[in-house]
C-alpha cells in the first residue's frame, strides 16, 4: 500500500519537525526513517509497500496486533456519545468505572484501587508521590527513598528516568533526590562460579544490603520490572523475586512491580508478577492495556494502601487532565473483554508461548552467535556472545547487535536489539505459521549478521 505523497516528502517534512527518541537525529535525518501507513495483525507496510513481520507489537503495545475492528468500534461509539470528560469536580463517568469493574476481576484480589494515567512513564510519577503520600499519612514522612536497579526502565520523564537505571539518561537529564539503585539480576554477564540460584539470591540480597546502609526508617519503596524489558528481556533466576519479597516484608518497604510491559497476558498469565510468583503492593501499567489502541496507563494499588489514602489520607492533591479518558476507557474495555472472551491469555501459557519458545530454542541453541535464549510465553531473548561455556560477551556486543536488528529489517521482521541481546515479543493473537515466519527471519538475520563478523 502506498499513500499520495512521496516518501522523500515524508521524510523530509519529519526531519523539519520532529525529534525522535533514542537516536542521533542528525544520522536519522541523513538516512530518513521508514514511513510506516498500515497495520494488519502481525504485519506492518511502509509507505513503498514493503512488508516487515513486527516481532515487538509495536513498543510491546499491541498484544491484540492491528486492525482490530472491535477496538475500533468502541472508539467510534464512545467520540459520538461521550468524547472526554475529566475525574475533577467530583465528577465520573460509566466508561471508567465498567473499566476498573472489568480490570479488577482480572486482576488477584488484594488489589483494589486504580489511578489512571496517559502512559507507563506518568504511571511511575504518580507512584513516586503516591508511596511517599502512604507513608506521610501513617505518620512515616522520612520514609520517601525509591530504589530501582541499573537497567532497569521506567519511563523517560524526570522522575520516571531516576527511578530507571539507565545512566546515559540520567546524565541528559539529571537525578531528583531520594532516588538509589541496586545492580540487575543479569546472570548471564555474572562472572564467576555460583548457580544461577545462588546468583539470584545474592543479587536480591544487595537490596537487603541497600536498606540497612540507608536505613529502613528512610526507605519507602523498591520498584522492578519482573522481568527487565528495554535493558534487554533479562529473566532474573527463580531465587530472586520471592527473596526480594522476603526482604521488602522484613524492612516495611513497599514492593513496587512495574507491570507496563509485563501486564496483560505477555508471559502467559494476566500479569508478569503472576508468572514470577509474588506480591507486589503496587502495579504500573500500560501498553497492553488498551493494545496501544490509544494512550492510557494507571497505577493499581493494593486494599492495604488504598484504605489507608482513602480512609485517613485526606485530601491527595494530584490529578491529570486525561485521567479515565472515556474513549481510551471503552477501548481498554474491548481490548480487556477480548483478552479474556477469546482465550487469548490462556492459549499464550499453552500453546503458543510455548511453541514460540519450542522454535526458539531448537533453531538458536547451539547458533555459533548464541549464548543463551531467555523468556517464556510471547517474550524472548537471544543472549549474542563470544563463548557460550565461559558466558564471555563481545566487547563489541552493541554493534554487533544493532547490526542484526538492521538485518532484520532487511528481511522484513522487526526485532529490538539491547547491548548484546536481540529481543522480541510478538503479539499475542500470533498463529503458528507468524511465528514461524518470525522466527524464520531472525535466524536469516543472526545468519548473516555472524558471517559479517566471522561466525559462520
Amino acid at each position: 500500500m502506498t499513500t499520495s505523497r512521496e516518501t522523500r516528502d515524508y521524510q523530509a517534512a519529519d526531519a523539519a519537525h520532529h525529534i525522535h527518541a533514542f537516536v542521533d537525529q542528525k544520522a536519522l535525518n541523513d538516512e530518513g526513517p521508514r514511513v510506516m501507513v498500515r497495520g494488519e495483525r502481525l504485519h506492518l507496510w511502509d509507505n513503498d509497500g514493503r512488508r516487515y513481520l513486527d516481532g515487538m507489537s509495536g513498543l510491546w503495545c499491541t498484544n491484540l496486533g492491528y486492525g482490530r475492528k472491535d477496538l475500533n468500534a468502541a472508539a467510534s461509539r464512545q467520540l459520538e456519545q461521550l468524547p472526554y470528560y475529566n475525574m475533577f469536580f467530583h465528577t465520573t463517568h460509566p466508561q471508567v468505572i465498567e473499566l476498573s469493574e472489568l480490570l479488577f476481576s482480572l486482576l488477584p484480589g488484594h488489589y483494589s484501587h486504580a489511578i489512571y494515567t496517559n502512559s507507563g512513564s506518568e504511571a511511575n510519577e504518580v507512584l513516586i508521590r503516591t508511596v511517599r503520600r502512604y507513608w506521610q499519612v501513617l505518620g512515616k514522612p522520612e520514609k520517601k527513598v525509591m530504589i530501582g536497579r541499573w537497567n532497569g526502565y521506567h519511563g523517560s520523564t524526570l522522575a520516571a528516568t531516576a527511578l530507571g537505571g539507565m545512566k546515559f539518561m540520567h546524565e541528559m537529564g539529571g537525578m531528583i533526590p531520594d532516588i538509589a539503585h541496586i545492580d540487575e539480576p543479569y546472570f548471564f554477564a555474572h562472572e564467576g562460579n555460583l548457580t544461577p540460584a545462588e546468583f539470584g539470591l545474592r543479587a536480591a540480597h544487595q537490596l537487603e544490603a541497600k536498606i540497612l546502609e540507608l536505613g529502613a526508617d528512610k526507605v519507602a519503596g523498591f520498584i522492578a520490572e519482573p522481568f527487565q524489558g528495554a535493558g534487554g528481556m533479562i529473566f532474573p533466576p527463580e531465587s530472586y523475586w520471592p527473596e526480594i519479597q522476603r526482604i521488602c516484608r522484613q524492612y516495611d518497604v513497599l514492593l513496587c512491580a512495574d507491570e507496563v510491559i509485563g501486564g496483560f497476558g505477555r508471559t502467559g498469565e494476566w500479569f508478569a508478577h503472576e508468572y514470577f510468583g509474588f506480591e507486589p503492593d503496587t502495579l504500573s501499567i500500560a501498553k497492553g492495556l488498551t493494545s496501544g489502541y490509544i494512550p492510557m496507563g494507571g497505577l493499581i494499588l493494593s486494599k492495604k494502601m488504598a484504605d489507608v489514602l482513602v480512609e485517613q489520607g485526606g485530601v491527595f492533591a494530584h490529578g491529570l487532565t486525561y485521567s479515565g479518558h472515556p474513549v481510551a476507557a471503552a477501548v481498554a474495555i474491548a481490548n480487556l473483554k477480548a483478552l479474556r472472551d477469546e482465550g487469548v491469555v490462556t492459549r499464550v501459557k499453552d500453546d503458543i508461548g510455548p511453541y514460540l519458545q519450542q522454535c526458539l530454542r531448537e533453531v538458536f541453541g547451539n547458533h555459533p552467535l548464541v549464548g543463551d535464549i531467555q523468556g517464556t510465553g510471547m517474550v524472548a531473548a537471544l543472549q549474542l556472545a563470544e563463548d557460550k561455556a565461559t558466558r564471555k560477551r563481545f566487547a563489541n556486543e552493541n554493534d554487533i547487535a544493532w547490526r542484526c536488528r538492521t538485518i532484520g529489517f532487511e528481511e522484513g521482521v522487526i526485532i529490538r536489539s539491547t547491548l548484546g541481546r536481540m529481543i522480541m515479543a510478538p503479539a499475542l493473537i500470533a498463529s503458528r505459521e507468524e511465528i514461524d515466519e518470525l522466527v524464520g527471519k531472525t535466524l536469516k538475520a543472526v545468519d548473516r549478521t555472524a558471517q559479517e563478523y566471522g561466525r559462520l
